[in-house]
């Protein structure tokens, strides 16, 4: 262990991990995943697919999750700098309906470790930002649910960013979180 410092954060299973960096005059070296690595600290979880988007400044993305299909997710801007958000949707957590969130950057090589039963989503500080993250289950078309970002029952503080913010038409109209019925997520307790 050692090639990650871990950062438990106020949900249990929500973690900020930062990479070990080694870096001289032709530029630096960092492992961003190891199994064996990961499960040291409480990750057991088989990746089985890998995403990337880039995005503008004042892009918010989410708040999503799947359904019967969660995703665990490893996430990580590879350019540029997001407010990354992942809120609990487990009835049953003590900690429902709490959000985390964390500024991840190319400059700080931060990843932000979300398990299933999470809502996740971010927002493009910089001028454009390169986002990847590693996914615990497939992408299923149709089984997509979705928070309101600025949701009053969970509240959160996302960062002042110039200009509009752009949301996909689908990110204007989710149902808000307290209609919603997450018993999906029961057993990621």
């Amino acid at each position: 262990m050692g090639k990650f410092k871990v950062t438990q954060t106020a949900i249990p299973g929500v973690m900020i991990l930062d990479p070990s960096v080694f870096g001289d005059a032709r530029g630096y070296f960092m492992e961003t995943y190891s199994k064996r690595d990961f499960a040291e600290i409480g990750i057991d979880k088989e990746f089985v697919q890998d995403n990337q988007s880039k995005s503008t400044k004042g892009v918010l993305r989410g708040l999503h999750f799947q359904k019967e299909h969660p995703q665990g997710k490893l996430v990580r801007v590879v350019s540029g700098e997001v407010f990354d958000v992942a809120v609990d949707c487990r009835p049953g957590s003590a900690t429902y309906g709490k959000w985390e969130g964390v500024v991840l950057s190319a400059e700080n090589k931060r990843m932000f470790y979300i398990p299933e039963g999470f809502a996740h989503g971010f927002l493009v500080l910089s001028d454009e930002a390169e986002f990847t993250y590693k996914c615990t289950d497939f992408y299923t078309p149709g089984d997509e649910g979705g928070v309101p970002y600025n949701d009053p029952d969970i509240g959160v503080e996302w960062p002042q960013v110039e200009g509009n913010w752009l949301l996909s038409e689908k990110d204007e109209h989710h149902e808000p979180f307290a209609k919603q019925d997450f018993v999906y997520f029961k057993k990621w307790l």
